[in-house]
C-alpha cells in the first residue's frame, strides 16, 4: 500500500508516514490520526509502497480534504526553506503558511458571510421604529444589499450587531463577492504626476530590469515620493497580466495605501491583515491564487499569499521591526520576500527612508541595486532638526518653557504640532511618598503603569490589571503618588496650557476599535485637530501636510540601551518622525528635548543626517564583528524557577561549546533577557554567533538534536531565534 509523507502541526522536527490506498499529490491537506488526536496535515511527498518485511505498522490517512493541491511549487519550496533556515518543525511551518480556516480543515469556499435585513428589519428601517442612532445607521447601511460581515463589524460595535440580531432585524447570509477579473486591461483613473529626475531614474532602473529576479533598495528621504515610484513601476507589470504583492508594516498604513492604489488604477485591491475575519482573509487568498487580483497589500503574513502569475514584490518601510515574527516560527518577512522573489524569479523592491543596516550593507556591497531619492517631492524643504537642553529647566507637562514658546508660535500660525512620547498611560510608576515603595506587578516584578481614565493599574509586559490601591502595601500610608510622564498625562497638561487648541491623542488606548485609527487620521488631515499627541503609531509613513513642528520628549532612555541595535532603531525613529513635518509647502522643524544634548548619536543625526549615521554605524559593526558582518542566533528559555532556566542554558552552552571550535563560534551567556521576568516566569538567553552564516547553520543543525535530548528540555519553555532583532 502506498505511503504518504505528512507534515503534522506538532513541535517535532520530522514528518510522519501514513498509509493510503493511492498516492496523494504534494500540497494536499489530509486528516490523520496522531496519538489520541486527529490533526490536519499537508502531504509533502510520497514514499514507495510499504513492503511486507518492514516490521512497521503505520496508521492510515483518515480523509483527503482536497481534490487538487492548494499550494504551488513555490510555496512548497518556501516551506522547506523556512524549516531548514529557522530550524523549525516542518509541520508548524505549514500551519503558519495556511490561512486559519484551512488550518482547521475547513473546505475552500467562494462565499463570504454577510449581514442582510430581514423583512422585519426592512419595515423597521422604513418606519423608523428603531430608536438607537447607531442601530438606525447599521440598518441603513444594509438597505440596498447585503454587506460583508467583516465590513459591518469594522463600522459598528458588537453590542449594536447583537441587539439587531436578537430583534431579528438582521440575519447572516452567504454571498459571493463580485470582483473585476480583467484587471490587466485597467485604465488610469488619474494622471500620474511628472516624476522628478531622481524618481525617473529609479523607475527606469526597475523597469529596465524586466521580469527577472533582482533586489532593489530604494533609499528615499521622507516625503521623497517612494509610493509614486511604486505606482509607476507596477503599472507595466499589471499591463503584462502579472500580479504584485506589497507588504506594509502596520495595519494603520493599509487603508491609505490601498486607497491610493485603487484611485490610480481603478481596480480592486486585495487586503490581508489580522483584523479581517478568517473567511475574508481566505477569500483574498483564493482570489490571488486564482489570479483574480492584480494587487494584494498586506502585513507580515501576506508574504505567504499564493499568486497565479507573480510579477513583482514590494516591501515598504523594509526596516520596520514589525516584519519580524516574535513567537512561533520567528521568520522575517523582508528576508522571506528576498527568497520568494528569487524562487518566483521576479523583481523585489525594498523601500525606506531609513533602511536597515543589513539591507544598506547589501546595497553598498552591490548585492542589491541601490536607488536613491535625496530630495522631497514637490519642492518641500527638509525638516530642520534641533536639540533643546532640558537640564535645570522648570518643566510644564514635561516640556521646557522655550519649547512651549515654539509650539505656541506654530499653533498661532494655524499649523499642526505633533508631540511624540513613546509611553502610553498616565504615569509609568506609582510609589509611596512615605516609604518609597513602588506598586509592582508580582508576575513581572516591574512597576505598574497608571491609567487615570480607567482608574486602574496595568502591567505593559504581561497585561495584568488591578484597581488603583488606596494605601501602600508596605507601610499602609495613603500618600501614593505618580512619577513620570505618559501620553494621558501629557494630553491633560497640554489641554491646560493650550485650552483653546483642539487636540487628539493617538496611542493603543485611544484608538481601540477597528476603524478608530483611520478615522482619527482622516480628521487630522481635515484639520479638525491642531495638536497631535501620540506614540510611535504616528511615526510610520503617515502623510500630515499641515504639521510643521514635531516635538520629541523623553528619548534619553534609548541613548543608553544595552541592545547594540538601539542606536539604529533610535536614529530610524527620529528620522521617520522628522519626516512627518514640512511635507507640503510649509517648512518643518523638529525639537528633541533631552538631558544629554551632547550625545554623539544626537549630534551626528542633527548635523549629518541618517545616511551618514548609517554608514558610520556599519563601520562600527564591522569593527565589532556584529551583524550584518556576522550571523547570530538566540536560544531563549523561561520557567518559574530562575535556577532551572540557568542550569538548562548552561547545559545548552556545554553542548554547543563542544563543537564551537569547528565553526569559529562564539557563545555569550546565559544572560538575563532585557525583560527578565514576565508572567511569573524567569527569562534567560544564550547568544550564539559565527562570522559566516553557513557555519552558524551547520553548528545549529549538528547540536540541536543533542539539546532536545537534555532532561531539562521538556521542563522549561525554550525557543530558537535565528537573526534576532529584539533581546527583550
Amino acid at each position: 500500500m502506498p505511503v504518504v509523507d505528512v507534515a503534522v502541526p506538532v513541535p517535532l522536527k520530522q514528518s510522519f508516514s501514513y498509509l493510503h490506498d493511492t498516492p496523494v499529490a504534494t500540497g494536499v491537506r489530509v486528516k490523520v490520526p496522531f496519538g489520541n488526536r486527529t490533526l490536519i496535515g499537508v502531504v509533502i511527498g510520497n514514499i514507495e509502497a510499504q513492503t511486507e518485511d518492514t516490521g512497521l505498522t503505520l496508521k492510515s490517512v483518515t480523509e483527503v480534504l482536497d481534490e487538487v493541491p492548494l499550494f504551488d511549487p513555490t510555496l512548497i519550496t518556501l516551506a522547506n526553506w523556512l524549516a531548514k533556515y529557522y530550524h523549525h518543525p516542518i509541520g508548524e511551518v505549514w500551519s503558519t503558511l495556511m490561512p486559519v480556516r484551512l488550518r482547521k480543515g475547513m473546505p475552500l469556499t467562494d462565499k463570504l458571510d454577510a449581514f442582510t435585513l430581514t423583512e422585519a428589519g426592512q419595515d423597521a428601517l422604513e418606519q423608523s421604529l428603531v430608536r438607537g442612532k447607531k442601530q438606525q445607521l447599521c440598518l441603513a447601511s444594509l438597505a440596498d444589499e447585503p454587506v460583508e460581515e467583516g465590513e459591518i463589524k469594522q463600522r459598528f460595535s458588537p453590542a449594536v450587531i447583537k441587539a439587531l440580531s436578537e430583534k431579528a432585524l438582521i440575519e447572516t447570509v452567504q454571498i459571493k463577492q463580485e470582483i473585476q477579473t480583467d484587471w490587466a486591461s485597467y485604465t488610469l483613473q488619474e494622471t500620474p504626476p511628472i516624476a522628478s529626475t531622481e524618481q525617473a531614474v529609479a523607475i527606469a532602473g526597475v523597469n529596465q530590469n524586466g521580469t527577472e529576479f533582482r533586489t532593489f533598495l530604494l533609499e528615499g528621504v521622507t516625503g521623497s515620493g517612494k509610493t509614486e515610484v511604486y505606482l509607476q513601476v507596477i503599472a507595466p507589470v499589471l499591463k503584462a497580466n502579472r500580479q504584485v504583492l506589497i507588504l506594509v508594516p502596520e495595519i494603520g498604513l493599509t487603508p491609505q495605501t490601498v486607497g491610493r492604489f485603487e484611485r490610480r488604477f481603478g481596480i480592486k485591491v486585495g487586503v490581508l491583515h489580522s483584523q479581517m475575519s478568517d473567511l475574508a482573509r481566505l477569500q483574498v487568498w483564493q482570489q490571488s491564487r486564482r489570479g483574480e487580483l492584480g494587487i494584494v497589500i498586506g502585513t507580515r503574513s501576506a508574504i505567504f499569499t499564493p499568486m497565479a502569475r507573480p510579477g513583482m514584490i514590494i516591501v515598504d518601510e523594509e526596516h520596520d521591526e514589525s516584519f519580524k515574527q516574535q513567537d512561533g516560527l520567528r521568520y522575517h518577512a523582508r528576508d522571506l520576500a528576498v527568497k520568494r522573489a528569487q524562487t518566483e524569479n521576479v523583481p523585489l523592491l525594498l523601500g525606506s527612508a531609513t533602511p536597515s543596516l543589513e539591507s544598506l550593507n547589501n546595497a553598498l556591497a552591490k548585492r542589491y541595486t541601490h536607488l536613491q531619492l535625496s530630495e522631497r517631492a514637490g519642492g518641500a524643504s527638509h525638516t530642520q532638526l534641533k536639540v533643546l537642553d532640558s537640564r535645570d529647566q522648570p518643566l510644564q507637562a514635561g516640556i521646557a518653557p522655550g519649547l512651549l514658546s515654539v509650539m505656541r508660535s506654530h499653533l498661532q500660525q494655524g499649523n499642526q504640532v505633533l508631540v511624540f512620547l513613546n509611553r502610553r498611560g498616565y504615569a509609568p510608576v506609582v510609589l509611596c511618598h512615605h516609604c518609597g515603595q513602588t506598586v509592582d506587578c508580582k508576575s513581572c516584578e516591574r512597576p505598574f503603569t497608571y491609567h487615570k481614565s480607567q482608574g486602574r493599574l496595568q502591567c505593559h509586559h504581561c497585561g495584568a490589571s488591578k484597581r488603583m490601591p488606596n494605601q501602600c502595601s508596605a507601610c499602609h500610608s495613603t500618600s501614593l503618588q505618580t512619577s513620570g510622564l505618559g501620553t494621558e498625562q501629557l494630553e491633560q497638561g497640554l489641554g491646560e496650557l493650550f485650552p483653546d487648541i483642539k487636540q487628539v491623542r493617538i496611542d493603543s488606548d485611544a484608538v481601540r476599535g477597528k476603524d478608530a485609527l483611520v478615522t482619527r487620521l482622516d480628521e487630522i488631515n481635515a484639520r479638525k485637530y491642531q495638536l497631535l499627541i501620540g506614540t510611535q503609531i504616528l511615526s510610520k509613513g503617515h502623510h500630515f501636510p499641515h504639521v510643521t513642528l514635531v516635538v520629541v520628549l523623553d528619548c534619553d532612555g534609548a541613548l543608553f540601551s544595552a541592545d547594540f541595535r538601539a542606536p539604529e532603531k533610535f536614529a530610524q525613529l527620529i528620522t521617520q518622525l522628522a519626516g512627518r513635518a514640512g511635507r507640503a509647502t510649509k517648512p518643518g522643524e523638529m525639537y528633541i528635548q533631552t538631558d544629554n544634548p551632547g550625545h554623539p548619536l544626537l549630534q551626528d543625526l542633527i548635523h549629518n543626517g541618517f545616511a551618514h549615521f548609517a554608514r558610520h554605524a556599519l563601520h562600527e559593526r564591522q569593527m565589532a564583528n556584529l551583524p550584518p558582518y556576522s550571523a547570530q542566533a538566540v536560544i531563549r528559555a523561561e520557567a518559574n524557577a530562575a535556577q532551572q532556566v540557568h542550569t538548562f542554558l548552561q547545559q545548552v552552552k556545554q553542548a554547543f561549546g563542544d563543537h564551537s571550535h569547528q565553526f569559529g563560534g562564539y557563545i555569550a551567556g546565559p544572560l538575563p533577557c532585557l525583560i527578565e521576568k514576565r508572567q511569573g516566569r524567569f527569562r534567560f538567553m544564550l547568544l550564539l554567533q559565527c562570522s559566516q552564516r553557513a557555519a552558524l547553520h551547520t553548528w545549529m543543525a549538528s547540536t540541536l538534536r543533542q539539546v532536545q535530548s537534555l532532561p531539562l528540555a521538556t521542563r522549561v519553555r525554550w525557543s530558537l531565534d535565528i537573526d534576532p532583532v529584539d533581546f527583550s
